[in-house]
């Protein structure tokens, strides 16, 4: 790809990824943590579990776009970007008490020092992204799209890192604005679009 390509394949990945967080169950987490212990502390933990996580993404859909064609990642990935729309309905409701209660033993740790709160923040969202996760996806298609790695990379992990600040950084007016119900239909209607616009895309070489 010359320059051109390459600057608008960065700010595509940078710009849906960042709104796709915004709207992903770590957005809840990271904001209730946000309005209880130190913003320093959450923009930390969420920049450097989402590097982790997006290298891991990277480097797994770089080896399976080398064995399989790469259309039938980009329909197979706006295709459960369109059943995510649906289960984004039912997933709230049924992770609520989960996430309430990884806040809380979290929260219990704040007054033993900074790292006690870090190292098990990191590891939770590390462990919530890998679990099954929107921008993991995104980032696949996108790799499979641009087959660039580290454009991808790159995009993906300022989109993310951009995400967690502005999640920690308005902390409880985001909060506020950002409800779980809002969150809900917001991600129902962003999957929606992003998973039409993938499959098009890809039938109609647009």
């Amino acid at each position: 790809m010359d320059q051109g390509m390459l600057l608008a394949a960065l700010l595509t990945t940078m710009g849906t990824i960042f709104v796709a967080e915004l709207t992903d169950k770590d957005a809840l987490f990271l904001l209730a943590l946000a309005t209880k212990t130190r913003a320093s502390v959450v923009f930390v933990a969420g920049s450097v579990a989402f590097t982790i996580t997006t290298a891991i993404i990277v480097v797994l859909g770089s080896l399976l776009i080398a064995v399989v064609p790469v259309t039938a990642i980009k329909l197979a990935g706006g295709s459960i970007m369109l059943a995510y729309a649906v289960l984004e309905y039912y997933r709230f409701s049924n992770e609520e008490r989960r996430e309430d209660g990884r806040e809380e033993r979290l929260l219990e740790r704040s007054g033993r020092g900074v790292w006690s709160i870090l190292v098990p923040a990191v590891l939770t969202l590390i462990a919530l992204d890998l679990a099954g996760d929107a921008t993991e996806l995104l980032t696949v298609v996108f790799l499979a799209r641009y087959q660039d790695a580290l454009v991808v990379f790159a995009g993906a992990v300022i989109g993310l890192v951009a995400a967690v600040a502005v999640e920690t950084a308005l902390g409880n007016r985001l909060g506020r604005v950002l409800s779980r119900k809002r969150i809900k239909y917001l991600s129902m209607a962003i999957f929606t679009i992003i998973g039409v616009t993938v499959i098009v895309t890809t039938l109609f070489g647009a």
